[in-house]
């Protein structure tokens, strides 16, 4: 097992902290490292993909579960695979894909590690359709407090508090995941331009009644009567007759552009950073024209359609050279005046975001602290460097919780405690769960800290 000091951030790049990095390559060596963690604790870290401080633990320790990378059995039959925590989505398609299987919930990225998807409980475009990602889970083996190993099933509270639960009640070592059947690779997709942002709901509701994946990116430099325009895509998986001829010869083969380096380093393009409000305009203005205003089943890749900043090799250091802040927030149905709200304000700063991305969500999951509810969901993507950006969030996190809302905690770095509990009902119980099964606080974490998880 490999062991050094290193300083980590989340994939925001803000917060950098000090750990001793722990690489088990066994469950007995991961075992081994919960026992003797200290009193800082430990916390299990994938590919760092979590935008904000959740798998970072100042002056304790952090178990980086890349090198468990196993897939133990695929039931090509039944389509059941059961895998180590530290296989990457990107693995788990390249060898399910061709088998005519497809992850049941794939998130904006795809270079994230089974063990992650469960403890942030990641959400798709295919929320409404699909819930998140735990839900398809039937078990998992789970590296307690005390370093024993666990079976955990849906239906029981340990389930249900790790599911989203950030790696606080122990470390996911492997699991057992239903998956979900296709017959090609390739994914057809309807594009629709919007005007403005009742324009961009009213299409993205009618479109996610229809189809299986939907969402929506919005201009949130536009103004005026084009505020919140933006550009829907749905999408479903293309039958085989839908596939041209020279297709279907190879109908389930999985390409993708090669994978982004892991450590290497890359320039700041621009002083300050690439995206200052100038650049951010003209982008949008650009992306938002070059939208078709109505285009159906063109036929597209799976990673193009599903996981395009995958694309791009170290797009987190594109925003800004201090980092980013992505905040990711939730409001119901009833409360979509809230939302209009809050991206008046964001149109009215002009902030210089990219990637702002409007989806509908389903019925809640079962997780304590998952993330989606029922109604409307944005993420965005902020230089951590726009003055006065703390002060704005702080007022967005009120007018978020006051509507019954919540912030994603797997890509938060900057939310208050005392908003937390508003947000998230079930906290208490969470809190409770961990005070009884961990009393020596063995999971810490610098977000467990900030918000007194």
């Amino acid at each position: 097992m490999s062991v050094d000091t290193v300083s980590l951030t989340g994939w925001g790049r803000t917060a950098p902290t000090t750990a001793l990095r722990f690489r088990p390559r066994s469950h007995e060596e991961a075992a081994a490292t919960v026992r003797g963690c200290g009193p800082r604790g430990s916390i299990a870290r994938g590919l760092g993909r979590s935008h904000g401080d959740a798998a970072q633990n100042a002056g304790g320790s952090v178990l980086d579960m890349t090198a468990l990378d196993r897939i133990r059995t695929i039931d090509a039959g039944a389509g059941v695979v059961v895998c180590d925590a530290g296989v990457s989505l990107h693995r788990l398609l390249e060898v399910l894909l061709p088998l005519g299987w497809f992850l049941p919930v794939a998130p904006g990225s795809r270079y994230i590690t089974v063990g992650g998807a469960i403890g942030s409980d990641v959400h798709g475009d295919n929320h409404r359709a699909a819930g998140t990602f735990s839900r398809h889970v039937t078990e998992f083996e789970l590296l307690t407090a005390d370093g024993g190993i666990r079976t955990v099933r849906p239906g029981t509270p340990l389930f249900d508090a790790t599911a989203g639960g950030m790696g606080l009640t122990g470390v996911i070592l492997s699991t057992t995941l239903r998956l979900h059947p296709v017959a090609t690779s390739l994914m057809s997709v309807d594009t629709e331009r919007a005007l403005d942002l009742d324009d961009l709901m009213t299409r993205l509701a009618a479109g996610s009644r229809r189809a299986t994946y939907a969402s929506a990116w919005v201009d949130l430099t536009a103004r005026g009567r084009s505020t919140g325009r933006g550009v829907l895509t749905r999408g479903e998986h293309a039958p085989l007759y839908a596939l041209p001829a020279h297709a279907r010869r190879t109908p389930l083969a999985f390409r993708t552009a090669p994978p982004p380096a892991a450590h290497l380093p890359v320039p700041d393009l621009l002083p300050g950073g690439l995206l200052g409000r100038m650049s951010a305009t003209a982008f949008n203005e650009l992306r938002y024209r070059r939208a078709p205003r109505s285009r159906t089943g063109e036929l597209q890749r799976i990673s193009a359609f599903l996981h395009p900043m995958d694309g791009l090799p170290h797009r987190n250091r594109m925003p800004a050279r201090g980092g980013f802040v992505h905040y990711e927030f939730t409001v119901g149905d009833r409360r979509a005046e809230t939302l209009r709200r809050i991206v008046g304000q964001l149109s009215q700063r002009r902030v210089p975001s990219f990637t702002a991305v409007l989806k509908r969500f389903g019925r809640s999951d079962p997780g304590w602290l998952s993330f989606p509810e029922p109604g409307w969901g944005l993420a965005l993507d902020l230089p951590a460097g726009l003055p006065g950006l703390g002060r704005f969030l702080d007022r967005l996190d009120e007018e978020v919780a006051a509507a019954g809302g919540r912030v994603c905690l797997t890509n938060d770095s900057r939310l208050r405690p005392d908003a937390l509990a508003a947000m998230y009902p079930r906290l208490a119980e969470f809190r409770e769960l961990r005070a009884e099964s961990d009393p020596n606080g063995a999971f810490r974490s610098d977000l467990s800290r900030r918000l007194s998880l």
